[in-house]
């Protein structure tokens, strides 16, 4: 039985069951999202949303959603489900759901009457959605019907009806190619069997996402639907529909579909349901290999990268996939930072803390596969780069001081994690000395130091070892208030911040912490006290 699943009761319940969303990643950049039922209730949420290179490598909405409806004695009941405004859902075909299960991927069943129905989709690696369609049981000659509702626009925009959208199609084996607008991939929609496909290209208008709603955003969009797809199905037959920026075979979509099933890990207990989603986050394209920050708006971030990867990995034994993301965010360095977000000619760089979050992600690698000589080898060199850089002083004006410590400053532009920015400034400006900027250089040259002393490089040793001894001195002088008990979260210049932020937390958490135990005692205290709540640190 399936680790999650929900009965009709909560299926027909919208206020339930547009709440519960599903989202699948092809691991190269891809992904799908829906609600269980399959009403959007975002823009972000579509059945096959793929990166456009030829506009501006974002993701974009391709195949917004796919209708079935079920044809029986000239009698059609459409399973889909959209909203209009005046809180209009049209059609209704979550009144047919009888069950969902989602072991090792989504199985929704449809009931009609006396037909059963279940469709079953898999999201696979070569940009493509397939949907299989099972006709459990009917008793009457029984016809299915998919018309496909299509956007071709960014994820974070809304389309509307417009003269230049391209209405034209061109034939595919058992199916259609579509591009509605230059610069896009085509998009292909083939059925595994012969089918009529009738061209009847139409705009719905104002369609609305509840989520955007209710946060404020625009919320309506006009969908264009090409066409439908009619095809006859028999009691126990399966039929298989894709979606992709390529052609497929027909005869080859029952084969994709069962070989991307035995890649899935089954979601059968709460550790694999843990482990499935960890492997969403890694995306192996353009020659290297990613980690998505998170689903459905964010792209890579280095930060996100280096603090996650190892939960992402190294937890469940996959430290191949780890060593790829380190090598591939090492080929993309600039001098001794990492890029924070984007690649090539589109990353940015401020970022004080990303670069020494790569030395706590090796202490991790380190840890899980014991290969410290390897690593020294392979990393050491990169190693030296980033604490020679910080040294000297490098771009936003990140660099050393006297006292051994890490200052980080350029005017509006956030380098800590704390990067929300409004009217063009941080919300929260954290210019000089932060706390966990400093506790992670500490750390940083302490491993770096462990290493060096391991393998031998005196030199590098000598140098640095008066630095280590500096910085926990300074480090306690600089941030401890021996009266208030905890860390300061920043300083700049005379004025020290005294805000109860989590940033504290990593002082106390790193395998080279700059202060005491007692003192991580009483920092740990006061968080407790002021920022510890049921779903975590505020």
């Amino acid at each position: 039985m399936s680790y999650i699943n929900f009965d009709k009761t909560q299926l027909v319940n919208l206020e339930y069951s547009l709440k519960r969303e599903l989202l699948r990643s092809n691991r190269a950049g891809s992904y799908g999202s829906t609600t269980i039922p399959g009403c959007n209730t975002r823009r972000y949420h579509g059945l096959l949303v793929t990166p456009q290179p030829g506009i501006d490598n974002g993701n974009h909405v391709l195949l917004s959603s796919l209708d079935e409806t079920i044809i029986q004695m000239e009698a059609d009941f459409n399973l889909g489900l959209h909203k209009y405004p005046g809180g209009i859902y049209n059609p209704k075909g979550h009144k047919y759901l009888r069950d969902f299960s989602i072991d090792p991927y989504p199985v929704l069943t449809y009931r009609v009457g006396g037909v059963i129905l279940t469709k079953e989709m898999v999201f696979t690696v070569d940009d493509r959605i397939i949907i299989k369609y099972t006709l459990v049981d009917a008793h009457s000659p029984t016809t299915l019907r998919l018309r496909p509702f299509l956007a071709f626009r960014s994820i974070h925009s809304l389309s509307k009806e417009n003269i230049w959208a391209d209405k034209k199609y061109e034939k595919e084996e058992n199916g259609i190619r579509v591009r509605m607008y230059d610069g896009y991939t085509p998009l292909y929609m083939q059925i595994s069997r012969e089918n009529e496909y009738t061209h009847v290209p139409d705009w719905f208008y104002n369609i609305e996402y509840q989520e955007d709603m209710e946060c404020g955003y625009d919320y309506q969009e006009d969908l264009y639907s090409p066409g439908f797809f009619d095809f006859r199905i028999k009691k126990g037959e399966s039929v298989y529909f894709a979606a992709g920026t390529r052609e497929i075979s027909p005869s080859l979509m029952k084969k994709s579909f069962e070989a991307e099933v035995r890649k899935r890990t089954p979601r059968n207990n709460f550790t694999n349901c843990l482990i499935n989603s960890a492997q969403q986050f890694i995306v192996r394209k353009d020659e290297g290999t990613h980690v998505i920050a998170g689903y459905p708006w964010f792209g890579r971030s280095g930060r996100s990268t280096f603090a996650s990867l190892p939960g992402l990995t190294l937890i469940h034994g996959d430290k191949a996939a780890c060593k790829e993301v380190i090598n591939t965010m090492i080929r993309e360095m600039r001098g001794p930072l990492f890029p924070m977000f984007g690649s090539g000619d589109s990353a940015t760089w401020n970022s004080a803390d990303t670069s020494l979050w790569f030395f706590w992600t090796v202490q991790q690698y380190l840890e899980f596969t014991g290969e410290r000589k390897s690593a020294w080898k392979s990393w050491g060199g990169v190693m030296k780069t980033i604490l020679e850089g910080y040294r000297a002083g490098t771009e936003f004006n990140i660099r050393m001081d006297a006292d051994g410590l890490i200052s980080a400053s350029q005017h509006n532009v956030p380098l800590t994690w704390m990067d929300a920015m409004a009217n063009g400034k941080p919300v929260t400006p954290r210019q000089g000395k932060t706390v966990e900027v400093n506790a992670l250089w500490y750390n940083a040259v302490c491993m770096a130091l462990e290493m060096a002393e391991e393998f031998g490089d005196h030199a590098f040793a000598e140098k640095w070892k008066p630095v280590a001894e500096m910085i926990p001195v300074s480090f306690l002088a600089t941030f401890w208030s021996p009266e208030k008990r905890y860390l300061a979260d920043y300083i700049d210049g005379a004025y020290k911040d005294w805000a109860v932020r989590p940033n504290m937390v990593i002082a106390t958490s790193l395998p080279y912490s700059p202060v005491p135990e007692e003192i991580r005692k009483d920092v740990l205290s006061r968080v407790r006290q002021e920022l510890l709540t049921p779903r975590g640190l505020r």
